[in-house]
């Protein structure tokens, strides 16, 4: 027996219910997910599932085979592009099953309550401009010459620029997309930017100094300065507003780049050749011979010395230069031919060792600070008196009581002290 022949045998009042209920059971079907039926909601939710999941397998199999495919050429180019590209590549499986989900649903047709292709074109366009962003970085890479000719913290500070600006774009085609103007936004932030202009003068006035010491070239990352009563150290990062300098105890300073701008900076990395300026006293008792053997061998170990700059690269020269308070002073003047402070270091101390034995083998000294009293023929001599020698007590805890009942330790001496 048919469900049609059991329903009519059923009383009128119970058909008429169960045609309502099956009528309401459809109408719930057809309209309770959110205005669709169940079916085309249950099928979207199962597109979008199946497109995440073959997200997974598009990035684990397709994605890899590319990577390997970059990681057997000579260039790096291609595997970072494809390291930075590797989250807008995986949005493409999702872009297509969103398209196939919004044709189910219906949203792409005239009158649906959601545009479902400004849907997938704002995906579209968060893809795009997601990869432009990320590219930006590797494809700086190209740009290695340009940074040796330039400065490699501008060419950094034009990838940053370029990145901000992609982003600034992107949205402003999102806002495009869903008709919002453009204009009225800019024109609101224009507003927003004279106010917060007015109220970030030194935050402007530091960027543009910034960018006036990178086309100075004052100094970039990794070259020691030095800014008289401020700080000396290593520069770490010069930033849009500060400039990192890290001091020798390794502490980091930040300094504004308006002051590195304004100030003198003294770069002790781009020294051409190292100085070595000493004073060398000797006793006055030296005679002028022995003075012209340790000028002349002292001038010729450093002249034929293969880490000492030469004349006339730079000035050299081992003098007699003043009588000083307890010393003849030579005064000696050099240039290493390294910069680097611990080999500078080194060859100072080779000077030293060859200096103290020039001088010995000259027959005399090194001088220190002395101080000589002449005395006329009338001065008078004091003469302290002489300290009477302790005796010491057969007894000494004896000796103790009597010096704690204030008596004396008794004999002759002991009325001549009172």
């Amino acid at each position: 027996m048919s469900v049609q022949a059991v329903t009519e045998q059923l009383p009128e009042p119970v058909r008429d219910s169960m045609a309502e209920f099956f009528a309401l059971a459809a109408q719930v079907w057809e309209q309770s997910f959110l205005g669709f039926s169940v079916g085309q909601g249950l099928s979207a939710i199962g597109v979008l599932a199946i497109s995440i999941v073959f997200r997974g397998l598009f990035s684990s199999v397709i994605v890899a085979r590319v990577r390997k495919a970059a990681t057997k050429t000579e260039t790096q180019l291609d595997d970072k592009l494809l390291e930075a590209l590797y989250g807008p590549i995986k949005l493409i499986p999702v872009i297509i099953g969103l398209f196939i989900a919004m044709t189910i649903l219906g949203l792409n047709a005239e009158g649906a309550p959601i545009n479902g292709d400004r849907v997938v074109q704002t995906v579209m366009v968060i893809a795009l401009f997601w990869g432009l962003h990320n590219a930006v970085t590797p494809v700086a890479l190209l740009f290695a010459p340009l940074r040796r000719a330039l400065n490699p913290v501008m060419i950094d500070w034009m990838a940053k620029a370029l990145r901000i600006l992609f982003l600034i774009i992107g949205v402003a085609t999102v806002l495009s997309l869903w008709e919002i103007p453009v204009a009225g936004v800019i024109g609101g932030l224009g507003l927003l930017g004279v106010a917060v202009g007015l109220g970030a003068q030194d935050l402007f006035k530091n960027l543009i100094a910034g960018i006036l010491i990178l086309t100075e070239k004052r100094f970039v990352p990794g070259e020691w300065v030095k800014v008289d009563g401020v700080v000396e150290g290593t520069v770490e990062q010069i930033n849009f507003r500060s400039t990192l300098i890290r001091r020798f105890d390794k502490g980091p300073v930040y300094v504004p780049n308006a002051f590195l701008s304004d100030q003198a900076v003294t770069n002790f990395s781009r020294m051409t050749h190292r100085r070595i300026k000493w004073v060398i006293g000797v006793e006055y008792k030296t005679t002028t011979d022995q003075l012209a053997y340790i000028r002349d061998n002292v001038l010729d170990w450093v002249l034929n010395h293969p880490e000492f700059a030469k004349p006339p690269e730079v000035s050299t020269f081992m003098h007699v230069d003043k009588f000083g308070p307890s010393s003849i002073d030579f005064f000696l003047y050099c240039f290493t031919t390294t910069t680097n402070w611990g080999e500078w270091l080194r060859i100072k101390e080779e000077l030293a060792f060859a200096i103290k034995r020039i001088v010995e083998e000259a027959g005399t000294g090194f001088a220190f600070p002395s101080t000589t009293i002449y005395m006329d023929d009338g001065a008078e001599l004091f003469v302290p008196p002489e300290v009477k020698k302790h005796e010491p007590h057969d007894d000494p805890d004896k000796q103790s009581r009597f010096i704690a009942r204030g008596e004396g330790s008794g004999g002759a001496g002991e009325g001549e002290g009172r």
